[in-house]
């Protein structure tokens, strides 16, 4: 069967959305749907945003492979109904082989190409976006790379949520209290890998004066050439940060009881860095 063409026997089919680790689409991923007895009944190719359909299926149970150049398959299996589509949600494909890892030596973040991110929950129904604009750090690469380091300091002014009265409120001895602490900085104390491309990254985060314990929850993206001649390697990290461990205890009570600012808030890191 070519790929794209499919037998069309039903009115059901099966859908995905495709993504890799890093969370971007994976674009032309291919969903193969092979149904009880071991027969192939559809193999069809999905777009550029990494949606994929296989329609014209019987009612049954099926199994369904999403495939794609340069990642490893990942096996579904599904139930379809006549006149509707069993939809397999995002399916994560992993790069074959997890993603080479940057050589050891010196890395220096590369602020234009990275971002720093934070969002709080606000009034208990919407989430409130920010983030900062001046940071920079280096991440020393070794042998083993479980003994890399990484090292980076955040600008704590440079707070943006796109509301100039707002942030002034931020700088303030309220939450961030720049006068007195100018600088958010991160010092790497372990480096483990979890699992492919998924890292457990620990270390101490000194905010509004005060040093506490994190663990960044990060994702390595690969090493690759970059249009100047350089090379650089990509990772994004999540982790989540409590207000009152940071003596950030500024809030507001609304009538209901709810709190107007979140408690905790979640940092969402894209970094870019160059090899020296």
């Amino acid at each position: 069967m070519d790929l794209g063409q499919q037998q069309v026997v039903g009115s059901g089919a099966v859908t995905a959305t495709v993504r890799g680790g890093d969370g971007w689409p994976v674009p032309e991923a291919v969903l193969t749907v092979i149904d009880g007895t071991g027969t192939q009944v559809a193999r069809v190719q999905g777009d550029a945003q990494g949606s994929v359909v296989a329609a014209g299926l019987s009612s049954g149970a099926y199994t369904a492979i999403v495939t794609a150049v340069g990642h490893e398959p990942v096996a579904r299996t599904t139930l379809v109904h006549d006149g509707t589509a069993a939809t397999l949600g995002e399916v994560e494909l992993r790069r074959a082989g997890g993603a080479d890892l940057p050589s050891p030596g010196l890395w220096r973040i590369d602020p234009v190409h990275s971002s720093i991110q934070i969002t709080a929950r606000h009034l208990g129904i919407s989430s409130i976006r920010g983030r900062f604009n001046e940071f920079g750090g280096e991440i020393r690469i070794g042998n083993p790379v479980e003994s890399s380091t990484v090292e980076a300091m955040i600008a704590a002014p440079s707070i943006d949520t796109g509301n100039g009265m707002r942030d002034d409120h931020l700088r303030t001895a309220d939450f961030l209290d720049v006068e007195r602490h100018p600088e958010i900085a991160f010092r790497s104390t372990a480096l483990r890998q979890r699992g492919g491309d998924r890292w457990d990254l620990d270390g101490e985060l000194t905010l509004c004066g005060l040093t506490r314990p994190v663990r960044l929850d990060t994702r390595f993206a690969g090493v690759g050439p970059d249009p100047w001649g350089g090379t650089r390697a990509s990772a994004t990290a999540t982790t989540q940060l409590r207000r009152e461990d940071f003596a950030m205890n500024f809030n507001q009570a609304l009538q209901t009881g709810i709190a107007a600012i979140g408690t905790t808030l979640k940092v969402e890191i894209d970094v870019q860095a160059v090899r020296e």
